[in-house]
């Protein structure tokens, strides 16, 4: 995966750990920033658009998720990838993070190596989805490129996870796609999240289509029929 002109953002409030993240990231080819707190990070994040956000959970001011939040609710970052660092063990708080719009998580004390190749990893996924086709049915029309979903001619604004659900289950209209495939196919096999994970993420796809276009089959997983 070619990294140049890729820019990243780290935002932490120990300075160790944005010199070790920031030195192994620049040496794999990334344009890298560092932040030193929340609010930090949402000044340089609007500044600079970077193309992948790594957020301590934890930090002054505001919390990771918190930034994350923010970043979210605006269009010109859902697109954007975000990587969690997080020191607490509990799994509410990984999955916490992750209902907010992040696309993965690090446990701390961080392996350098693990760090990037999680990096590539999310770069590699997010470039493949750009080529994948456009879905038109009947009202509803989900463009991967444009990552834009329209709706009986209005645009929904979905954060990247509610988006990359929402285009696979509508690649396969009427097919039930199991819980596992769901997770290993949005989230990636990498990421540990559990079934209320998908359940909140499928919630706010169907408030924000304003359509009941996603079945549940109890047991088992989800369909799509509009």
């Amino acid at each position: 995966m070619d990294s140049k002109h890729k820019r990243i953002l780290i935002a932490d409030d120990e300075p160790d750990i944005l010199e070790i993240v920031q030195y192994n990231l620049v040496r794999e080819g990334y344009e890298v920033s560092t932040a030193k707190d929340g609010d930090d990070a949402l000044v340089k994040a609007k500044s600079q658009k970077p193309d992948l956000i790594i957020l301590d959970i934890m930090m002054p001011k505001r919390t990771g998720v918190e930034v994350c939040e923010i970043l979210r609710s605006q269009p010109a970052y859902k697109e954007t990838l975000i990587i969690f660092l997080t020191a607490l063990s509990d799994e509410s708080s990984h999955i916490k993070g992750l209902e907010t719009g992040g696309d993965d998580y690090v446990t701390k004390p961080i392996s350098p190596k693990v760090l990037v190749s999680r990096v590539n990893a999310l770069f590699r996924r997010s470039t493949k989805e750009q080529h994948e086709k456009i879905i038109k049915i009947d009202n509803l029309e989900i463009d991967p490129d444009k990552f834009e979903v329209i709706i009986d001619g209005r645009e929904v604004v979905l954060a990247k996870k509610e988006f990359e659900l929402l285009y696979l289950l509508a690649s396969r209209p009427g097919r039930v796609f199991l819980r596992n495939e769901i997770l290993n196919q949005v989230w990636g096999n990498d990421v540990i999240v559990g079934d209320r994970t998908i359940d909140v993420h499928i919630r706010k796809v169907r408030q924000k289509l304003g359509v009941d276009c996603i079945t549940t089959v109890k047991g088992v997983g989800y369909k799509f029929a509009l």
